[in-house]
């Protein structure tokens, strides 16, 4: 199974991209998923998200559409989410995340933007194909330090979901 990991901070190796790394590891222990973990930082790929010659990106994409599972995050901007993860994700023909599971994960400042995952991502991600089982995770800055706790509330009444929706054949 293929878990990645695709992260729309701009700043490369942010909170973000820490929070998205502990639900994929957590979504890898619930389902006993085998192998290697890709990330997607997509603040090392930003200078070459126009260009549509791009061999890495164009490697990337085909590699978050080939997953079983891509936990997709950004944090809050503007009350919604990057548009640094827009541009890559709008590379995507309609339907190209058609056999691939989805996690939207979105962190910030305060819970007032709580229900951003659900509003801004799930239409995004479902509108690519994907199957979203569950509901999104939203993490506050204040709760970085709790990752393990926060992840743990989330993923008892998400890995429920998500166990049978992995084990379907692609």
């Amino acid at each position: 199974m293929t878990i990645t990991v695709v992260v729309g901070n701009p700043k490369a190796g942010s909170r973000t991209l820490r929070v998205a790394e502990a639900v994929a590891h957590a979504i890898a222990g619930t389902v006993e998923a085998q192998g290697e973990l890709l990330i997607v930082d997509l603040a090392d790929v930003a200078g070459e998200l126009f260009d549509f010659e791009s061999t890495t990106v164009k490697d990337l994409l085909a590699e978050v559409a080939n997953s079983d599972v891509v936990v997709v995050a950004s944090p809050t901007y503007k009350a919604t989410y990057t548009g640094l993860l827009k541009s890559f994700f709008d590379r995507y023909g309609n339907d190209a995340l058609s056999k691939t599971t989805c996690v939207p994960v979105m962190t910030g400042a305060a819970p007032i933007h709580a229900l951003a995952p659900e509003v801004h991502l799930r239409p995004l991600l479902v509108e690519l194909g994907a199957s979203l089982p569950t509901r999104g995770l939203y993490v506050t800055e204040q709760q970085f330090d709790e990752l393990d706790g926060v992840i743990g509330s989330w993923l008892a009444a998400a890995g429920p979901l998500l166990v049978p929706a992995l084990s379907k054949p692609r």
